[in-house]
């Protein structure tokens, strides 16, 4: 019979995929509401996750799942507490979309940095009456990159091609120090600190329990009046309504985001009406380039397969592994 595969949401995966080698049924769905998750994993073996969550109350009522392979790198989506409990290994794409991300967060910065919106906005709204003469006209001067400082909260494979990219620019590089950390390690500076010094500050880092609202109203506070705010990470790690309330009291110099906190999505809305310029909002495409959709259609299909031969890679906790179900088991 071999494996079942069940892929929750599959659209946010463009392009065809190559499909596991190994004997097995494949059914796919656009998306999975929340209401429908159990009913269509009841027999699947391996479940393919992007957004779609996977909660404990979901997962102990699904006996034939033996494995979890997340299409994408963060795994918060899934209750890995409870996988641990039940023996279900989780798997995740890695260093896939490394160079994607990288360069939308400096497609952000600079578009902010040389105030590209208000260029064009001005140039539209003086129509044909607009002239190369009124450049000066458009407001501030931009800010030139060379020279400034960039911070960087999460320093793993993301923040390293950022980091690396800024010293090409000829960016000063600040990497923070863990928020709450009770001693300073070689090449940190204090999380305060970077966010007093830079110009930039860019987020990198997972979203998890000591990151969630890692950025509010303290923090946006400390950063100077013109300084930038990246995150290309995930939305919680910011507090919406802070930042909101932040770039409407031009209190900070600009905004670029990837994500947002679904949980806040009346200030995201907010944010949409305003139609600040010094705010670019993007729908969670940081990741997306042909070279990288590439690379994780070719890991998922690797961790499936890996997993297939008894010899799973990429798995995110440490556990003793579900077996699948006998013949009996198989035929209730």
């Amino acid at each position: 019979m071999g494996e079942h595969v069940v892929f929750l949401d599959r659209a946010v995966v463009p392009g065809e995929l190559v499909r596991p080698e190994f004997q097995h049924v494949w059914d796919e769905y656009p998306d999975t509401p929340e209401s429908l998750i159990v009913e269509r994993l009841q027999m699947a073996t391996i479940a393919i996750t992007n957004h779609v969550p996977l909660k404990a109350e979901h997962l102990s009522v699904l006996p034939n799942l033996r494995l979890i392979c997340v299409a994408g790198t963060g795994y918060d989506i899934v209750d890995i507490g409870a996988c641990d409990r039940l023996g279900i290994p989780v798997s995740n794409v890695r260093d896939w979309c490394t160079t994607a991300v990288a360069e939308h967060v400096f497609a952000l910065i600079f578009t902010l940095s040389r105030r590209l919106l208000q260029a064009r906005d001005h140039v539209l709204a003086a129509a044909a009456h607009w002239s190369p003469a009124e450049f000066l006209f458009v407001g501030a001067l931009p800010s030139q990159l060379e020279g400034s400082t960039i911070g960087l909260i999460g320093h793993g494979i993301l923040g390293s091609r950022v980091a690396k990219i800024a010293d090409v620019l000829g960016m000063k590089v600040l990497i923070a120090e863990h928020k709450r950390a009770s001693h300073l390690r070689s090449g940190r500076t204090p999380f305060e600190d970077v966010l007093r010094r830079s110009d930039i500050v860019s987020i990198h880092c997972p979203l998890s329990e000591d990151t969630r609202d890692l950025i509010g109203n303290h923090e946006l506070a400390l950063m100077r009046p013109d300084a930038i705010l990246i995150n290309c990470a995930r939305g919680p790690i910011v507090n919406c309504s802070a930042l909101t309330n932040a770039l409407i009291a031009g209190a900070l110099g600009g905004a670029g985001l990837d994500t947002t906190n679904e949980e806040t999505s009346s200030l995201v809305t907010q944010l949409r009406q305003l139609r600040l310029l010094n705010l670019i909002l993007t729908p969670h495409i940081a990741w997306a380039s042909k070279s990288s959709v590439a690379e994780l259609a070719d890991q998922l299909k690797t961790n499936m397969e890996s997993f297939a031969r008894g010899e799973p890679v990429r798995v995110v906790n440490s556990i003793g592994f579900r077996q699948p179900p006998g013949r009996d088991e198989l035929d209730l």
